[in-house]
């Protein structure tokens, strides 16, 4: 059985190791929204709900650090997606649960970890994932890190897609769908701009 998920034993994981394609090749975390980078946007988010913060990044390793955070990178090379990420975290924390989020959703909401483990708490589940009325926000989500050698096991046999392994697991979605606004995630610099439009 799961322990109840607390403040005192979830990570919060910034996932910022991907490639950013859509962002020219950018380093997403480190590109400017309102005059500072993505990340600091999340970190003034999170940082209120979560005791211990983990950046994972690929590149950029020592400007992420300056934010006073542990860095990891992922295990696996070739920036092989989140799912990566998630594993390298399990593998560095000694908490009870990870939570993730992307580095390039700025406006995540307030009461995601509260919310998240409420739910994992009523269902007994392994793993909360956020649902913004829409669909599943498979990057928002708390994770039991008991799952360590499933997702190892996951990832080594070739597969990535996350909601392919969350389907293999004890998985509740969360209605936030009264908040569906805070998931606006930036991908591209089309998006950035009009973000800044409506700022």
């Amino acid at each position: 059985m799961n322990p109840n998920p607390s403040s005192s034993n979830i990570t919060a994981v910034i996932l910022a190791g991907g490639m950013a394609r859509r962002m020219g090749g950018e380093d997403k975390g480190l590109v400017e929204l309102n005059g500072k980078p993505l990340i600091e946007h999340v970190i003034t988010r999170i940082a209120p709900q979560a005791k211990e913060i983990l950046i994972n990044a690929n590149r950029n390793t020592e400007r992420y650090s300056t934010y006073g955070y542990p860095v990891i990178s992922d295990s696996l090379s070739n920036y092989q997606g989140p799912l990566a990420g998630v594993l390298a975290a399990m593998q560095k924390v000694t908490s009870d649960f990870i939570i993730t989020i992307p580095c390039d959703g700025p406006c995540l909401p307030d009461d995601l970890i509260q919310r998240l483990s409420s739910a994992q708490q009523t269902a007994k589940a392994d793993i909360a994932v956020a649902h913004d009325g829409n669909r599943m926000q498979p990057v928002y989500a708390l994770i039991s890190t008991k799952l360590e050698a499933s997702l190892n096991n996951f990832l080594e046999a070739g597969e990535r897609k996350i909601d392919k392994w969350y389907a293999q697991h004890n998985t509740v979605t969360v209605d936030f769908s009264d908040s569906p606004e805070t998931f606006l995630n930036i991908n591209t610099p089309e998006e950035r701009d009009q973000f800044r439009s409506i700022q």
